[in-house]
């Protein structure tokens, strides 16, 4: 059982993530009490998309080459279309991914993120949710989609949309609190 008050969560993400699904968890998890880290590979500041143009830019405090997941209790990735796209194509983020799955400890992906996920090969046989136009590559990749705010399989939580940050961010808290999940390899 992990004290959010103690915990480190990284947030994962690169330019073109979607504006609110970054600062937003990073508030929320803030004001729990938690330590969140922006990481993302080879920058020093990314630029968020907001609506239909680049919006705010946000420092990073680590580069994803000098971190390793057991730095962290929890990972969140920020959807958006850019941002998940370019992470995907990313050998190193996408290890970091799957490596962050296997330490059993809370791993959060919302609205495109999940490509992450199904580039890592995680989601076999898991409930999960993502944003709907992208539903038939987790279904491909076995993933068991469902069309709820927040979907939870062991510690692997997903959401939709902005909409469902609420949901969203209290289910990371909840599950960090809960520790290491046991998970076979999907």
């Amino acid at each position: 059982m992990t004290d959010i008050t103690s915990a480190t969560i990284a947030i994962l993400a690169t330019d073109g993530f979607e504006k609110s699904e970054l600062f937003e968890p990073r508030r929320q998890l803030g004001e729990a009490g938690a330590n969140v880290v922006i990481v993302s590979p080879g920058k020093s500041e990314i630029r968020s998309w907001d609506k239909d143009d680049w919006g705010e830019s946000i420092a990073v405090d680590r580069q994803l080459a000098d971190v390793s997941p057991e730095d962290f209790d929890a990972l969140v990735l920020p959807g958006g279309q850019i941002n998940p796209d370019v992470l995907r194509a990313d050998k190193d983020a996408v290890s970091f991914v799957k490596a962050f799955f296997d330490t059993g400890k809370t791993l959060a992906a919302i609205c495109h993120a999940p490509w992450l996920l199904v580039e890592a090969d995680v989601i076999r046989d898991r409930e999960v949710t993502s944003f709907h136009s992208i539903r038939r590559d987790v279904e491909n990749a076995g993933g068991l989609w469902r069309d709820e705010p927040v979907v939870c399989d062991r510690a692997v939580v997903t959401s939709r949309n902005p909409g469902d940050l609420d949901a969203f961010c209290a289910k990371i808290i909840e599950e960090i609190r809960e520790g290491r999940h046991k998970r076979k390899a999907a």
